[in-house]
């Protein structure tokens, strides 16, 4: 089966490499040094710049709309962008490249658009007149054109299968649909520069405006107050509004235009039900209780940048450290500073699973201000302050992860339902489905294991549990005390199997090693070959041993009717979460009413196992 004339990108199958196509601009700008006063060729630059700086408007916009913790009360759609819809977006900036290509073609066929000069008032205003009286009614008819039989199955549904629209969504189209919206755009810039009244504030201006309301209108986020059209109601019919353009995408039968709804009320093609929907989505009616959160934080200045705002390519995809984030780091360090200024929990992310709907927040603090004795209790008033928030809103669980709930810091979350006993929101460490995790990742035949941290919170519930299967656990500490106190939790005809050892060497004949502290690589030496480490220390242990397998961080796959879901959870792969949040999953899914913090249940341990398999979620090991 053939496709449809001019709907898809003659460059599709390049991927990355597709902005060679940028390479000769690039190399004339270069080799013509186009960026000196006064060189006939700084028309190069110009495209370059300008389709640089058209990126940076979608990318911003994208930014600003995905910052929940700003927007969440004024989103029209609240669902928000799955992975299928990221893939399905991943080219959209397709066409930046058709139209530069464009522009570079108009500037050869129109020599006299090479020496602009830099504004001219009379352009603009030309310009402005030729938006009004054909670009806005050019659109709105062909729009409506492409809602009607063949041409909207084989063009324009593509842009209406996104779900939840982006400023990216605005450039996901197909060709033919941006030939023609180039035609849109090009009548006010090329009329003013062919009778002499073109500039390059006119060029710059109008197309960067231009990509602003576009993106505007499909940012999913309403930022007109109701109040101005209440005071100017004629206003309304000369400017859209993100929700006006929404209204489109859910009913897809009215509101065409591009900018001006006064072309809707013209064709009689506007959804009346568009301003009571603006009013209350401004007046943030539209926002939901969610029934979990997961409380993250932040580890370091590279790793923060992977938050669902920031880079959607980058956050959709595992955590990897990449060159081009490097470039990032002082906006990054001056983002870390208002965090700290803030200092008020932040919402990043959220996702529906069973009907429900989950966010995850996160502490501004950073991995390294844990391990400080003087940021102790300014850490444990941020996570009490979200605790309370939680409460205040009606959320039913809440989830701490790794490091909000270190014991040394809050005792694994019992600082917080010691001092706020009547809390209704429960509080969940998560450790027990994490312990079981890694403990049905052992294989049955093990006989002796080695634990590392095994004094810890998950030290020792991993090593009572084993010891009831008769496995002998050899747990290394120099804690004669903490040992034997563990030791005689376990029932006394299993107390045998826990032994204490002192040295790394003790391990030396071990194959199974269970690191809940991290290894250097001379430690990791005094493994036999063939040695496997599973862990659950933050950060994760690197492997230097070729001869050995090294586990992952306990996780599990959430179950396949999550939506919303668009992104990696640190390094873990799409659909996967740390064991911690998706304990807190279970716990909500299961109705428990017991808050789950402090030392771990050894008891329930299987009983959680049993339920998160019951409800869907799967161990990361078995993909």
């Amino acid at each position: 089966m053939t496709s449809a004339p001019f709907s898809s990108w003659p460059w599709e199958n390049l991927g990355v490499y597709k902005y060679v196509l940028y390479g000769p601009l690039i190399a004339k700008a270069f080799t013509s040094k186009a960026w000196e006063f006064g060189n006939p060729n700084k028309w190069c630059l110009h495209i370059l710049i300008l389709f640089a700086l058209r990126g940076a408007v979608h990318q911003l916009w994208y930014t600003f709309s995905n910052m929940l913790f700003l927007t969440r009360r004024r989103r029209i759609f609240t669902d928000s962008v799955d992975f299928d819809q990221i893939d399905k977006e991943w080219d959209w900036d397709n066409f930046l490249i058709l139209q530069c290509l464009i522009g570079a073609m108009s500037l050869y066929t129109f020599p006299a658009l090479r020496d602009l000069p830099q504004w001219d008032v009379w352009g603009i205003l030309l310009a402005f007149f030729l938006h009004v009286t054909i670009s806005e009614p050019l659109f709105y008819f062909v729009h409506r054109a492409f809602h009607r039989g063949h041409l909207f199955s084989l063009y324009h549904s593509l842009h209406h299968s996104s779900k939840v629209p982006q400023s990216f969504t605005a450039g996901f189209a197909t060709p033919l649909e941006h030939l023609i919206l180039s035609v849109v755009m090009g009548v006010p810039l090329l009329v003013p520069c062919l009778v002499g009244n073109g500039s390059l504030g006119l060029i710059y201006g109008y197309v960067l405006l231009f990509d602003f309301l576009r993106c505007m209108g499909h940012s999913n986020v309403e930022v007109f107050p109701h109040k101005l059209f209440e005071a100017l109601p004629l206003l309304k019919y000369f400017i859209y509004t993100p929700t006006y353009h929404s209204v489109h995408h859910m009913e897809k039968n009215s509101n065409f235009c591009l900018f001006m709804p006064l072309f809707d009320l013209l064709g009689g093609t506007l959804d009346n039900k568009t301003w009571k929907l603006h009013k209350e989505i401004s007046l943030g009616r539209n926002d939901q209780v969610p029934d979990f959160v997961f409380l993250a934080h932040v580890l370091d200045l590279v790793s923060a940048m992977h938050v669902q705002f920031i880079f959607r390519w980058h956050s959709s995809m595992p955590f990897a450290v990449k060159p081009l984030l490097l470039v990032f780091w002082p906006v990054a360090i001056v983002i870390m500073l208002c965090m700290w200024a803030w200092s008020k929990t932040f919402l990043v992310s959220m996702y529906r699973l069973r009907g429900r709907l989950h966010q995850i927040w996160a502490v501004p603090r950073f991995g390294f201000q844990y391990f400080l004795p003087f940021a102790k209790d300014g850490i444990n008033h941020h996570i009490e302050l979200a605790i309370l928030r939680a409460d205040k809103m009606g959320v039913k669980v809440l989830s701490l992860a790794a490091l909000n709930k270190n014991e040394a810091l809050n005792g694994g979350g019992m600082l917080f339902t010691s001092k706020h006993q009547d809390l209704r929101v429960r509080v969940v460490h998560g450790n027990t489905l994490t312990a079981a995790v890694i403990l049905n990742e052992i294989p049955k035949d093990v006989q002796e294991v080695f634990l590392t941290g095994a004094t810890s919170k998950l030290g020792r519930a991993i090593a009572l549990h084993l010891c009831r299967k008769k496995i002998r656990v050899l747990m290394l500490t120099l804690s004669t005390e903490r040992f034997q106190k563990i030791q005689k939790e376990a029932p006394p005809q299993f107390q045998q199997y826990l032994v204490q050892v002192t040295k790394i060497q003790a391990a030396k004949n071990c194959k199974t090693w269970i690191a809940g502290k991290w290894l250097s690589p001379r430690e990791q030496l005094w493994a036999p070959p063939g040695t496997h480490f599973h862990q659950f220390v933050i950060p994760p242990i690197i492997g230097f041993r070729k001869d050995c397998t090294y586990g992952r961080l306990a996780a599990m796959r959430l179950p396949k009717d999550v939506q919303g879901l668009g992104m990696c959870e640190y390094t873990l792969e799409r659909g996967v979460v740390h064991a911690c949040h998706a304990g807190g999953v279970v716990h909500l899914l299961e109705g428990w009413t017991h808050h789950e913090v402090g030392p771990i249940d050894v008891d329930r341990i299987d009983v959680v196992w049993r339920a998160a398999l019951k409800h869907g979620l799967a161990p990361q090991l078995h993909y």
